[in-house]
């Protein structure tokens, strides 16, 4: 605990729990409409916009907001009106993102290290004007996903409904899908582009093995999330790990826990239900 008294430390624990706690509000949704893998896709396009930051000497995190916002859009627009399907829509994003991320990369100055630090995470090279940009957008995306739920989760649940019900369907797509870009972006230095995503979908994932209802579901999720940053950040600091990788790691290890537990509360509750179950021995039987 001594590493935590220093204050990039201290900053790498903040915008962990930060992008932890923003990341599965979002990703709730993401997994409802089956689009587990759009972080993925997104984060790929958000590279393009760090190569060309590096490129142009403008701020890397800036530019990629910008690019990875529209191309989210784009792909939103074109999957909406039907000219593509939704897996069609991801893999355009995966590989013109990429593509053109390493393309521009390479045209620029810099190092493999500092590629690295967008791809895989730098969580103790966050500044404290990084930790502000990431607290305020991070609250910004959680309030949104909190205080708009119901819509979203009808959005996501089945468009049409939405649609005959009046809510504004096209309007909270392309809000899914800016709220998308921004958390991708804004965790680029805390776990990466390649890792977001599951930061996004592990925790859902998880919290699904051991509830019913939505609203519990994200509950339970966010908690998970923060859980996953939090240790994932410990543990970094006392082995010496990549922090992005330890708080994914982390993340898988709690849906393995979290599984297996929620796998035996249900064969217990069966074997209970079972032996409580009234039997009607063979003199017992009443013919009419």
């Amino acid at each position: 605990m001594e590493l935590f008294q220093y204050p990039y430390m201290q900053r790498a624990l903040i915008g962990a729990l930060v992008i932890g706690l923003a990341a599965p509000a979002l990703g709730i949704y993401l997994v409802q409409r089956r689009l587990a893998l759009i972080g993925d896709g997104v984060g790929h396009v958000a590279l393009t916009g760090v190569g060309a930051g590096l490129l142009l000497n403008r701020s890397p995190v800036l530019v990629a907001v910008i690019v990875a916002t529209l191309g989210a859009i784009t792909i939103e627009l074109v999957r909406a009106r039907g000219r593509t399907s939704g897996d069609l829509a991801l893999a355009l994003l995966f590989y013109g993102g990429i593509a053109g991320g390493v393309m521009l990369v390479g045209l620029s100055d810099s190092t493999s290290a500092n590629l690295n630090a967008y791809l895989f995470g730098s969580l103790t090279t966050i500044s404290s004007q990084d930790l502000t940009t990431i607290a305020v957008l991070g609250a910004a995306i959680g309030v949104t996903m909190l205080a708009l739920r119901p819509a979203l989760f009808a959005v996501c649940h089945d468009e049409e409904y939405a649609r005959v019900s009046g809510l504004p369907v096209r309007t909270l797509n392309l809000l899914l899908a800016v709220a998308t870009a921004v958390t991708v972006t804004i965790a680029m230095r805390a776990v990466g582009v390649l890792l977001i995503s599951a930061l996004m979908v592990v925790p859902v994932a998880a919290a699904q093995q051991v509830t019913r209802g939505f609203r519990s579901t994200m509950a339970a999720a966010m908690a998970l999330g923060l859980f996953a940053a939090g240790s994932g950040v410990w543990v970094a600091a006392n082995a010496d790990t990549a922090p992005g990788a330890s708080v994914v790691l982390m993340a898988i290890a709690s849906f393995a826990v979290v599984a297996v537990l929620g796998a035996g509360w249900r064969v217990l509750r069966r074997r209970s239900a079972t032996a409580t179950a009234p039997s009607l021995e063979p003199h017992e039987v009443v013919l009419h």
